[in-house]
C-alpha cells in the first residue's frame, strides 16, 4: 500500500522536536495518543533514541502506522495498540504522553474522556505534551484558525478548536500543572503539563 502522508506532520515535526526534546530527555517511554499516519512516531523515535515510542490509534489507522514503522527501520518505536477514547485504555501507567492535532478533531465529550485517561494512566511526575491550535479567552488567534474551525464544524459539528482555559482546567482536574505554553508555527501551540 502507499503510506498515508500528512504535509502538516512533515512541516511541524522539526519545530515540535525542538520543544519536546529537552523535556523528554528525562523519560524512557512515551505513549502517543492518536498516531495518525505514524510520521511523528518514526521521526521522534529516530531523533530520541534513548526512549521507546509507543504508538496508538483506532484500528482503522494501524496499517498506515505499521507501514511507516516498517519502512523506518527504527527499533525504538512500537507498533500501535488499539486505543479509542470511548473505551478503557489498553495500557498501564506511562511516564509521558504525547498527542498532536487530536483535541480539535474529537468531540468535547471525548476531550473530557482523554483527560480521564490521563488521570488514570499518567505516572507520578509524568509529562503530557499536547500540540495543536487553541483559542484564548474564547477568541481565535488568527483568521486562518477561524477559517479552519469553520471547516472542522462543517465536517463534524462536534469538533472545533478548544479554549486553552478549558484545557488547563481539565488538566488541573486530572492532577496536572501547566509547565509551559509554547507558541509554534502556523498559529499552533505546544502545551506541556506535569503531574
Amino acid at each position: 500500500m502507499n503510506k498515508p502522508f500528512s504535509q502538516a506532520c512533515e512541516n511541524n515535526k522539526a519545530p515540535i522536536l525542538c520543544v519536546i526534546k529537552p523535556y523528554l530527555m528525562h523519560y524512557e517511554r512515551v505513549l502517543e495518543i492518536g498516531s495518525g499516519t505514524g510520521q511523528h512516531a518514526v521521526y521522534f523515535a529516530e531523533q530520541l533514541p534513548h526512549l521507546t515510542w509507543q504508538t496508538s490509534d483506532r484500528v482503522q489507522n494501524h496499517t498506515g502506522i505499521k507501514s511507516w514503522i516498517a519502512d523506518s527501520h527504527v527499533h525504538n518505536v512500537i507498533e500501535p495498540v488499539a486505543l479509542d477514547l470511548n473505551n478503557p485504555w489498553p495500557v498501564a501507567k506511562v511516564p509521558a504522553i504525547y498527542t498532536a492535532n487530536t483535541l480539535h478533531i474529537v468531540s468535547k465529550e471525548l476531550v473530557e474522556k482523554f483527560f480521564q485517561g490521563i488521570r488514570a494512566h499518567l505516572a507520578k511526575e509524568g509529562l503530557l505534551c499536547i500540540y495543536g491550535p487553541f483559542n484564548y479567552h474564547g477568541q481565535f488567534t488568527s483568521d486562518s484558525n477561524a477559517q479552519f474551525n469553520s471547516l472542522l464544524k462543517n465536517n463534524d459539528p462536534h469538533s472545533g478548536i478548544r479554549d486553552f482555559e478549558w484545557i488547563e482546567s481539565l488538566s488541573q482536574q486530572a492532577g496536572l500543572s501547566l509547565l509551559k505554553d509554547h507558541a509554534m508555527p502556523a498559529n499552533n501551540r505546544l502545551l506541556l503539563f506535569k503531574r
